[in-house]
């Protein structure tokens, strides 16, 4: 079977190489950031602090601090 590749298929492959070039270098940026950015945090309890809902498990013992009365 004889095929033949017009010029715009060539260059629509050359285009449709570059755009997946850049999606792949955008989600290795991405990637890159989060495990950097998770690396830096070091304790899980930080993750659970900026979801902006009151646990109390997060909360600083109060009677830690107390002398004994």
């Amino acid at each position: 079977m004889i095929k033949v590749e017009h010029e715009l298929h060539q260059r629509r492959k050359g285009r449709n190489y570059g755009v997946l070039i850049l999606l792949l270098a955008f989600a290795a940026m991405v990637l890159g950031l989060t495990v950097v950015k998770v690396q830096q945090l070091g304790d899980a309890r930080q993750f659970e602090s900026n979801d902006h809902v009151l646990r109390p498990a997060l909360l600083p013992d109060e009677t830690q601090g107390e002398g004994t009365q």
